[in-house]
């Protein structure tokens, strides 16, 4: 699992992510409603939506707001139209950053992009800069409690994930981008219990840091993801286990 996600689980454990929920489930509607828009409402013939409205349901958001997202893309009912961005770049002590942005409005997000950047001592780089490092995978966190290593990485497998790795107190299962809503599903039917399934960026190689520029680093992308428009901050950066934990106390 990279640092970011050690990150976000540990927050979300601490009840962190908790304070956050409206802020989530207007993160999630953004996604659906381009997901919608871009490839249709039936997500028996769209991915993205598919994979959009589980996510969606892991985070326990209502299936009416599932469905007002989806019709908002379709054009059903008027809402506001969402243009999804990536800004690439540099954060502090050099980690490779991805943003993922969705906004109504271009040159506030470029703004407020350029500000954190710029204010945390990174960089914003052109298109293609950093995203070579990542490659788009499925992700599914499955706490240990659900079972033993042997018996989620045969469920994880029969049901056509690519790979498993165990970190810390969950198992981190990677699949095809196209599988992640048949996969999670199938471990549904096989009542294996999961805490999140998300289409990710997962960078190829890691940057370990130590604890000064984990603080750095952390507070960064804090602040990025603390802007409405953003919906995904990723980056290569690996923090061990016990600063990760001492870090995410004092937060």
């Amino acid at each position: 699992m990279s640092g970011h996600s050690k990150w976000s689980s540990i927050k979300h454990k601490k009840g962190k992510a908790d304070a956050k929920r409206g802020k989530i489930f207007s993160r999630l509607s953004r996604y659906i409603t381009v997901a919608a828009k871009d490839g249709g409402g039936n997500p028996e013939m769209n991915v993205t939506l598919a994979n959009a409205i589980e996510k969606a349901k892991s985070q326990n958001m209502p299936a009416d707001n599932i469905d007002r997202a989806i019709k908002r893309g379709t054009g059903e009912i008027e809402g506001v139209q969402f243009e999804q961005i990536l800004y690439e770049g540099y954060g502090p002590d050099g980690v490779a950053v991805l943003v993922e942005v969705m906004t109504d409005n271009r040159n506030r997000a470029a703004a407020e992009m350029r500000n954190i950047f710029t204010k945390y001592n990174g960089k914003l780089g052109s298109s293609g800069s950093v995203a070579w490092m990542f490659e788009r995978k499925g992700v599914i966190l499955v706490p240990s409690s659900a079972g033993d290593e042997e018996t989620i990485l045969e469920g994880a497998l029969e049901a056509g994930a690519e790979d498993m790795n165990t970190e810390g107190d969950c198992y981190e299962i990677t699949t095809d981008p196209q599988e992640l809503a048949s996969v999670s599903q199938t471990l549904q039917q096989k009542e294996i219990a999961y805490t999140s399934a998300d289409l990710c960026m997962l960078p190829k190689t890691t940057q370990a840091l130590s604890r000064e520029e984990a603080q750095r680093v952390l507070k960064f992308i804090d602040a990025l993801e603390d802007c409405d428009d953003v919906q995904e901050v990723y980056s290569n950066f690996d923090i061990p286990d016990e600063i990760i934990e001492e870090l995410a106390a004092q937060s």
